[in-house]
């Protein structure tokens, strides 16, 4: 594995943490680390014994610049090369959308290019006060794929998205929080408690009905008319045994435990 491919699986039963490893170069991830961060994703979405994940950087400074633009030279200059890497960039970030599990960005400092790409896939994103956010890409005369537009326009609109990109202009944690970028901003040396907050809090949750929510959710914005079948699918949850320990639970005011049945 290269230099800039360190993405590291941390598993504490039930939560997962994805963690962007290269704090040096503000967690860049080169094209083996893109392979690798889809790979990671791909065996994550297959664990049952995972609830919720957590994705962050290392270090504190950044959550990740993005591409390692160091190695574009050798990984990003041939035809063949290029359509290699951006293809290693769609199935990571794909891989991140299409996780079964329910996804927490915990953004510290710096999250641009790629790194905003990562956080855009995600299903939440909680960051630092003094967090910022950009993808000034044109001043290196580079376009982002359709695979890497996608999750920012589908998460900010057209409009938001065009001006990050043709301003390059970086946007700040209370910009963000604004146009929807992230869901919760706290306090910098709170960013990581509060995050791993929300995941556990996630995680306690039924795991199919977290799984069949994210599904409704995405279902609903394509834009294909919902078949009779999806609206059937609906009510699968009443026949799990998570349905039948949440309603006992809440009459014997407990807490409920459940097995993902």
């Amino acid at each position: 594995m290269s230099e800039g491919a360190r993405v590291v699986v941390e598993i504490d039963r039930p939560i997962a943490t994805v963690r962007l490893d290269r704090p040096a170069r503000h967690n860049v991830l080169d094209g083996d680390g893109w392979r690798r961060l889809g790979e990671v994703f791909d065996e994550i979405s297959e664990n049952d014994d995972v609830r919720a994940v957590a994705v962050r950087g290392t270090g504190g400074r950044a959550f990740s610049a993005g591409s390692d633009i160091a190695a574009f030279e050798e990984q990003r200059s041939e035809p063949e090369d290029v359509r290699s890497y951006s293809g290693a960039i769609g199935h990571a970030l794909n891989a991140i959308q299409g996780c079964r599990h329910p996804t927490v960005a915990i953004v510290e400092g710096l999250c641009v290019g790629g790194g905003l790409e990562i956080a855009a896939c995600c299903d939440l994103r909680v960051c630092g006060e003094s967090s910022r956010f950009g993808a000034p890409i044109n001043r290196l005369g580079l376009t982002m794929s359709y695979d890497e537009l996608e999750p920012l326009v589908r998460l900010l609109g057209p409009g938001t998205v065009l001006e990050i990109l043709l301003s390059g202009e970086l946007v700040d944690a209370k910009r963000a929080l604004s146009v929807g970028l992230v869901n919760r901003v706290m306090p910098d040396g709170a960013v990581v408690e509060h995050g791993y907050g929300l995941v556990a809090r996630i995680a306690a949750g039924a795991p199919l009905v977290n799984r069949w929510h994210k599904k409704f959710v995405r279902r609903l914005l394509d834009r294909r008319p919902i078949e009779a079948e999806e609206r059937e699918e609906v009510h699968e949850a009443f026949e799990t045994a998570d349905y039948r320990e949440g309603r006992e639970a809440f009459l014997d005011k407990r807490k409920p435990d459940f097995s993902g049945e």
